[in-house]
């Protein structure tokens, strides 16, 4: 018996694991972010808006892989 579930229910609506994973990962990603912009640190990058997608990837990976299993 799979006592994890393969999709997440919310007031009757069932949401794919993927998408769980995906909005949390580009929570994550926004909070990096502003606190790059916050300490300065994001001056050391060419194309911010660019270390926000790829944080925003790497976190839903990380994520989906490890915390929400699908």
């Amino acid at each position: 018996m799979n006592l994890i579930p393969s999709e997440f229910v919310i007031g009757g609506v069932y949401f794919p694991p993927m998408l769980i994973a995906a909005t949390l990962g580009t929570a994550a990603a926004w909070l990096s972010a502003h606190l790059l912009n916050r300490y300065r640190l994001s001056r050391f990058f060419a194309y911010p808006p660019l270390v926000l997608l790829a944080l925003a990837v790497t976190y839903t990976v990380l994520l989906a892989t490890f915390v929400i299993p699908g």
